[in-house]
């Protein structure tokens, strides 16, 4: 394990972590995803100057499945209309969901309940970090502090805004494991002997992209750029979503995710 990985506790009453290939209906991969749990870190805690890659994701609280139905919308708010709205407040046509609206719809939506996870991954300095020549400890610190005190930019969720995530800090994973199996009254590392799940989505944005980092550049960065046609909005690289998977296995209630020690596969089909 590197010297600049952390360890954060993550724990919620749902989960909901889609599977691409099911489009429409929403069904919940068996566990985290890196790609959720990279989301969590960086609603603690991100700045241009770093990235996370996560380590391994041990399974504290499996959780039971559960469905059931909700009010969706098939609509979505275009940019042109919210600029409209901004400039005539009474143009405002709002999208309707459920009460016979006519545009809601209905959705199954198979999710687990009460799942708890233990989260470790490095903090890297992204190219923009390096070229501002803060140690990488300065992040770390920073991270641990924010967690340690409940602090986040916005509330983590466990896949989808609605499942709200609780978080704390935890200095020894196997410490960790040993004191939530007392509490709990059973062995963590048991409760998952070992189960091959197939392909799993690893994340949307290649790791090796998000090395270079990004930012906006602010405005008066922008007008302080040479005189060009095109200048300059951004600082770093503007990564493209693409889905990436791997082969999920567990062992040990523990999830195997740094990308050195698996194998990850582009350009998959997700779905017919």
């Amino acid at each position: 394990m590197s010297d600049n990985s952390i360890t954060i506790r993550v724990w919620g009453d749902y989960a909901c972590f889609t599977r691409p290939e099911m489009k429409v209906e929403r069904v919940s991969y068996p566990v985290m995803t890196p790609s959720a749990a990279r989301g969590v870190l960086e609603a603690i805690f991100w700045e241009p100057e770093i990235y996370y890659l996560i380590d391994s994701i041990h399974v504290i609280r499996r959780g039971s499945w559960f469905s059931f139905r909700r009010n969706e919308v098939i609509s979505v708010i275009s940019i042109d209309n919210a600029k409209t709205w901004m400039k005539s407040p009474e143009k405002v046509s709002p999208i309707r969901a459920g009460g016979g609206a006519a545009d809601g719809t209905q959705r199954n939506m198979l999710a687990l309940a009460g799942v708890e996870y233990l989260i470790t991954a490095e903090v890297h300095l992204s190219d923009i970090g390096k070229r501002r020549g803060h140690p990488i400890n300065t992040y770390r610190t920073e991270i641990e502090r924010r967690a340690k005190s409940g602090k986040c930019y916005h509330r983590p969720y466990l896949g989808v805004r609605e499942f709200v995530a609780d978080f704390d800090l935890e200095d020894d994973v196997p410490a960790a494991l040993e004191r939530r199996s007392t509490e709990l009254g059973k062995n963590c590392k048991s409760l998952w002997p070992e189960e091959d799940l197939g392909l799993m989505l690893y994340d949307v944005f290649d790791h090796e992209q998000r090395t270079q980092g990004f930012r906006w550049l602010t405005k008066d960065e922008q007008e302080s750029q040479p005189k060009k046609k095109a200048v300059p909005r951004w600082e770093g690289l503007l990564v493209k979503p693409e889905a990436v998977f791997f082969q999920a296995n567990i062992k040990d209630a523990k999830l195997d995710c740094h990308p050195q020690r698996i194998r990850l596969a582009r350009n998959q089909v997700t779905g017919a």
